[in-house]
């Protein structure tokens, strides 16, 4: 908020689209990492198995890629969400100093939101004044109304941390069941099975969260994984390493 209502509206769009673009990703972050565990190892596991490699390296191979990329997952999502919070503070507390520096555009900024609530313009008038002289309300009912921000629930960074480590273990593991119990040719063709199907349930749902077409975005969700993963087991076949 500013001191001239041209000035605020240009630093209110300009905070919101911040605002968009920092909470864009985090909505689906443990959809991304079971995507990207189930992707990734089963790229991976078929690359080596290409190669020719034993079951028991390809075990091995599998469980590294999973650790490695668990632990790459949630190291990524601290970061990119300790950005998020510090960000989405930084602007809260711009905004809170001119809450208290500018009281008027204070009360007309609550008297805003309170009318796109549907309040009547009388009582929007008399309970501005009220909200607006109680700044942690104001700031509250401000931050939520204009900004779309809830000061309460700027996210957990270690929880997100923490999710994603387990989303993308998750999706890596998938591809390396049929290891478990069974090897070669069979032991492949199941796990691409398994994923595959991981794939479309994951597009599918994507799908579906985002408004989307359901079957367009699980095919398109199984391509990209047949794609990767016949790209890995190609350069496997051609290297064609044996490992035991």
């Amino acid at each position: 908020m500013s001191n001239t209502p041209k000035s605020t509206s240009k630093s209110r769009r300009a905070n919101n689209q911040v605002i968009e673009h920092a909470k864009s990703g985090t909505a689906r972050a443990a959809l991304l990492g079971v995507s990207d565990g189930l992707v990734t190892n089963v790229s991976l596991i078929l690359g080596v198995a290409g190669a020719g490699a034993s079951s028991e390296f390809i075990r091995l191979a599998g469980f590294a890629s999973l650790v490695a990329g668990a632990i790459s997952m949630a190291v990524g999502e601290y970061i990119s969400m300790r950005g998020q919070v510090e960000l989405l503070s930084g602007i809260l507390e711009v905004e809170r100093e001119e809450l208290h520096s500018h009281p008027d555009n204070a009360k007309h900024a609550l008297r805003e939101v309170m009318l796109a609530d549907g309040m009547s313009a009388a009582t929007a008038e008399v309970a501005s004044a009220e909200v607006a002289a109680n700044p942690v309300k104001a700031m509250a009912m401000y931050a939520r109304g204009q900004l779309g921000i809830n000061p309460e629930e700027l996210g957990s960074v270690w929880g997100s941390a923490g999710l994603s480590f387990v989303m993308f273990s998750v999706g890596a593991f998938v591809p390396l069941i049929p290891w478990l119990y069974s090897n070669g040719m069979t032991a492949t063709i199941v796990s691409l099975a398994l994923s595959a199907v991981g794939a479309l349930v994951i597009g599918s749902y994507l799908g579906y969260t985002t408004g989307g077409r359901m079957l367009r975005s699980a095919l398109r969700q199984l391509l990209v994984l047949i794609i990767a993963a016949s790209a890995t087991y190609l350069v496997g076949r051609i290297f064609h390493i044996q490992i035991s």
